[in-house]
């Protein structure tokens, strides 16, 4: 006897085919948590070596391959694209959704190898390398965000540092979103306030000739909005982000 699961994985359920011998004999829903794995796993216990079949759904599919390789089960994960190939070579309707039960039938005819599990630590490196990647867009979504609201509030301290970036000017653009925060403070308060905003050690001569080329900014500067206004919030919030 031959027994293939066809199991069409979607957001937060799943479809499960069961076909033996090539007759669909059964067919149901399940969630795709604890509940429903449970009563999957029920199943798959009554038949010997089971065939399991299901398309690579991103995120979603990743809680079922879990499952299934915690619990020793081979299975066959094929890619979206790859999928519809086999089964319009099988002459399947293109207008046909691929579901369960077509995803156990067509095992039948196209006799697909086991998916190779690999050792944990590539799936965590892929999981790393799109944490990276989204992280990294995040912070050139973040810079030019924080780059136009400057163009309001003050541009001229983009100038400040030799790069408008890095946690010292970060800090430096929390601490004087505007030009009204820099004129507001003397020459030592506004000197002991650039010392505080500089994460690093440095020089006493370092913060004096930050503290007077921001004074110089400041005075060249024109703000289009007031103190009060919610983009300097934003400024401040960008900056933070970053």
């Amino acid at each position: 006897m031959r027994a293939v699961f066809g199991i069409d994985v979607s957001k937060a359920s799943s479809e499960v085919a069961i076909v033996i011998n090539g007759e669909k004999v059964h067919g149901y829903s399940i969630t795709n948590d604890v509940i429903g794995f449970s009563r999957l796993l029920e199943d798959l216990k009554t038949v010997h070596n089971p065939e399991i079949v299901f398309e690579a759904t991103g995120v979603y599919s990743r809680r079922l391959q879990a499952f299934l390789e915690d619990n020793d089960y081979a299975y066959t994960r094929l890619n979206p694209l790859a999928a519809k190939k086999q089964l319009d070579s099988l002459r399947v309707r293109k207008t046909d959704k691929i579901d369960a039960e077509k995803l156990a039938q067509s095992q039948f005819v196209l006799n697909r190898k086991p998916t190779d599990i690999q050792e944990e630590v590539y799936q965590e490196l892929r999981d790393l390398s799109r944490f990276y990647q989204n992280l990294t867009e995040d912070i050139v979504r973040t810079k030019n965000r924080l780059h136009k609201v400057l163009q309001v509030t003050f541009s001229e301290i983009e100038t400040l540092l030799s790069a408008p970036t890095g946690e010292q000017y970060w800090n430096l653009v929390m601490s004087f979103p505007s030009k009204d925060y820099v004129l507001a403070l003397n020459a030592s308060e506004l000197e002991n306030s650039v010392r505080l905003s500089t994460s690093k050690r440095i020089s006493d001569k370092r913060v004096s000739d930050l503290t007077e080329n921001l004074q110089d900014l400041a005075k060249q500067s024109y703000c289009a909005v007031k103190k009060t206004s919610p983009i300097i919030e934003e400024v401040r919030y960008d900056a933070e982000e970053l």
